[in-house]
């Protein structure tokens, strides 16, 4: 029988630790999170090798008492609770006690502070849970941490980590959350010595999305204002225009808390489902305010998820407001942002910034801190009579079409509902529903057969009706353009002949922390895929060159939506180093450059068209799966005319 034992204070401080430092991401939430219960009303994060080297959290906030420091970081040591019955009301975005004790215990920590009433501050260092320094030193008020070499006691845990590009995303995710979430405070993050958003904390929302996402998402708001049983909500509603391939930009706080919750995203694209198309998402940032009672935040030791008490109703009232808010998306004029209001801000807010102090202390002490790098079938004339009827009788019950008669014009004696009318003699024909082409007839699609079809013309500005022998061939323009290029610009990537398009003038797009990180992972395949891209400042790229057989679609919006694509399924490990399934994605979406429905084209565009579907081996199919092609034979149509009885 095995002996249970007691597990030493170590180890019990790093299995504790596991629940709540889980990379680099948790780190720096929980500590931006207490400085903002500490009253801050700026914040800056410097971040380097993603955070697992080094991260700085420097706040102006109230600071910590000197008789307290050792104290915070106890487990389970807080200030914001004192009891069971508070957690019903908790306001704070900390509450726990885990997150001082728990990052210590994995990293080397170092916390300076001075609050407001005294004369000097304390810096105090522990390393994996142990005491090294406590002195007494000057600093100014608020607190700066410094959190080194994450993960160095447990490298079990440190080998899950991801590429410091991709734990930096992580960060810069959330930072850009903390920002929106508080537009009333100073946020400034800096990632491996850039610079990379500074918000001026003047409250102005929409000034914060616009530095976040740029201009062209910021003309395309609509603010959103609602109240509620026990709630109410205020906002911006993305326009239908600016609908994104996932959830990512769908962003939700509570009570300035940023969370995910089913509840409020669904509500949220039920408002929105008259006016997108299925698998398109909304763009939001949207404030809630709910009474604590009516919210339980402590579901998970992350915080980021949350439970509604009354979610059914809160359901009707958030999707009917979006859904109504939406019908007058026409009354609402666009808002430019004015370079001079941009200047302004940026200049006021310089002053209000803390900037972390110990860089000032060891500048006057001239000490360098260290750095990091950062199968065929068989034709009916060669079966007998007995084989061919008893296979179209199973044939017609297994699809449902109808058996017209057999050579003698008799009925199929013994298949009771199956109508036999007098033909000619000598025929046996299986009238089929319209289909799509049998790759096992006399193909269409072949160099032989070009000088036997003739184009008739086009209907509805979306289909092509092409004779071929005995059949009516309906093609849809676009699912077959669309095929068209997947097919050119595989073959171009597998000879690597891709040829590129000059943008004049380039296309700038502006990037969130998550979509910029993605760019440079996989910068080197949209190089190969005859991209051009190079950074335009603050956090804008220019695309100045794209693959020539792409040129013509919206370029902004097809770059959005690969890296939408790109963030919701990366590529798998087995397939980083060779570029495949970036480069499926990007020929795929040959869909966005492809002529659309209701596009007239000349007869000799749908000519050349067809022609080079000719030269593909399968252009029966789009990428996406739909059929390029169906046909109808020449005796169904005879028989809608009652020209055979």
């Amino acid at each position: 029988m095995p002996e249970i034992h007691l597990l030493n204070q170590s180890t019990i401080d790093k299995i504790a630790a596991g629940e709540v430092v889980e990379r680099p991401l948790s780190v720096v939430k929980e500590l931006t999170e207490n400085a903002i219960d500490a009253g801050a009303g700026a914040v800056t994060v410097e971040i380097k090798d993603g955070g697992i080297s080094f991260i700085r959290v420097t706040d102006n906030g109230c600071g910590i008492d000197k008789e307290q420091v050792k104290k915070a970081f106890l487990r389970h040591a807080t200030s914001k609770i004192t009891s069971i019955e508070d957690l019903s009301h908790v306001a704070s975005l900390g509450f726990r006690g885990e997150a001082l004790s728990s990052i210590a215990a994995v990293a080397q920590v170092e916390l300076i502070t001075k609050t407001e009433n005294e004369l000097t501050g304390v810096r105090f260092s522990i390393a994996g849970g142990k005491e090294d320094e406590f002195e007494e030193i000057g600093a100014p008020n608020g607190t700066t941490f410094l959190i080194r070499n994450l993960f160095f006691n447990t490298p079990v845990r440190k080998k899950f980590l991801k590429q410091p590009q991709t734990e930096g995303g992580y960060v810069a995710d959330m930072m850009e959350h903390l920002a929106l979430s508080h537009p009333q405070i100073s946020i400034k993050f800096i990632q491996n010595g850039r610079l990379r958003f500074h918000t001026s904390g003047n409250g102005n929302l929409k000034e914060v999305i616009y530095r976040i996402y740029g201009k062209d998402t910021t003309d395309a708001l609509i603010p959103f204002e609602a109240k509620g049983n026990g709630f109410s909500v205020t906002g911006f509603l993305g326009k239908p225009e600016i609908n994104r391939a996932n959830r990512n930009f769908e962003t939700y706080f509570v009570n300035g808390r940023y969370v995910k919750n089913d509840i409020l995203t669904k509500a949220v694209e039920e408002g929105y489902r008259a006016f997108l198309m299925q698998h398109k998402f909304p763009f939001c940032v949207l404030h809630f305010q709910m009474e604590p009672a009516e919210i339980d935040v402590n579901v998970h030791p992350a915080k980021m998820e949350i439970r509604l008490i009354h979610g059914s109703e809160l359901y009707d009232e958030i999707s009917g407001a979006v859904r109504e808010r939406l019908r007058d998306v026409e009354l609402i004029p666009g808002v430019r942002f004015e370079e001079k209001e941009k200047i302004k801000s940026v200049a006021s807010r310089r002053e209000t910034v803390p900037e972390p102090f110990e860089e000032r202390r060891a500048a006057m002490l001239k000490v360098s801190i260290p750095e990091s790098d950062m199968s065929e079938s068989v034709r009916p004339e060669s079966r007998t009579p007995a084989v061919m009827e008893e296979a179209a009788v199973y044939k017609a019950k297994m699809t449902g079409n109808r058996i017209i008669g057999n050579e003698n014009g008799g009925n199929f004696h013994g298949n009771e509902g199956i109508r036999a009318n007098i033909i000619k003699a000598g025929e046996h024909i299986l009238v089929e529903k319209p289909a799509q082409l049998n790759l096992f007839e006399d193909k269409f699609l072949s160099a032989d057969a070009k000088e036997d079809y003739k184009i008739l013309g086009q209907i509805f500005d979306t289909y092509w009706l092409v004779a071929f022998r005995d059949r009516l061939l309906i093609i849809d323009q676009h699912a077959a353009h669309e095929k068209v290029k997947y097919e050119r610009m595989v073959k171009e990537l597998e000879e690597k002949k891709i040829s590129s398009q000059m943008l004049n003038p380039p296309v700038i797009v502006t990037l969130t922390g998550k979509e910029e990180e993605i760019l440079r992972e996989y910068l080197d395949y949209f190089v190969q895929m005859g991209f051009e891209i190079e950074e335009f400042g603050a956090s804008s790229y220019a695309i100045r060159s794209m693959p020539a057989d792409l040129y013509g679609c919206n370029e902004k919006e097809f770059f959005s939506g690969l890296l939408d694509e790109l963030a919701v399924q990366p590529a798998g490990s087995a397939c980083v180093g060779t570029g495949e399934v970036i480069l499926q994605k990007l020929a795929s979406m040959a869909c966005k450059a492809a002529v659309k429905g209701n596009n007239a084209l000349k007869t000799q565009e749908a000519a050349a068209l067809i022609d080079e579907l000719l030269t593909l081996e399968n252009p029966y199919h789009c990428p996406h799966g739909r059929p390029t092609i169906i046909s109808m034979s020449k005796y169904e149509l005879e028989k809608k005319f009652k020209r055979i009885i």
